[in-house]
């Protein structure tokens, strides 16, 4: 149609929607390495509990994860963000007794700024002029 011109043709699909194919199953599956030769091992050494969270058969079936299949099995989100981190840094070649560790500890106190400090209301100090 529009060759006479040396334009290409014009896609009806925008390129900035998301796909849904699952990208996971398509990278290759690392191989087991040192003391983790189980995928319930894999679970167990990142910590955060996250053995009791995702259930898994083999080896391949956590590569072929991605965050649509865990929201689906009911993992929460913090929860699969680490697990998915966990899995790219260990698809990149390194222990996970380097790179887990535990979660935040929750906020003891609330408030905003320094108006609160050490669970006490801070007032301002007024300077007054003459003393």
């Amino acid at each position: 149609m529009s060759s006479w011109l040396g334009l290409k043709p014009i896609s009806l699909v925008p390129r900035c929607c998301r796909t849904v194919v699952n990208k996971a199953a398509l990278r290759p599956v690392p191989q087991t390495r040192g003391r983790i030769v189980s995928p319930q091992d894999f679970l167990k050494a990142i910590g955060r509990s996250a053995d009791t969270k995702v259930t898994v058969e083999s080896w391949e079936d956590l590569w072929s994860l991605n965050r649509l299949r865990m929201k689906e099995a009911g993992v929460e989100i913090k929860d699969r963000r680490y697990i998915m981190w966990c899995m790219g840094k260990y698809r990149l070649g390194e222990d996970p007794a380097e790179f887990a560790h535990p979660p935040r500890p929750q906020k003891k106190i609330r408030g905003h700024g320094p108006a609160v400090q050490n669970g006490k209301r801070i007032r301002s100090k007024r300077r007054r002029s003459g003393r």
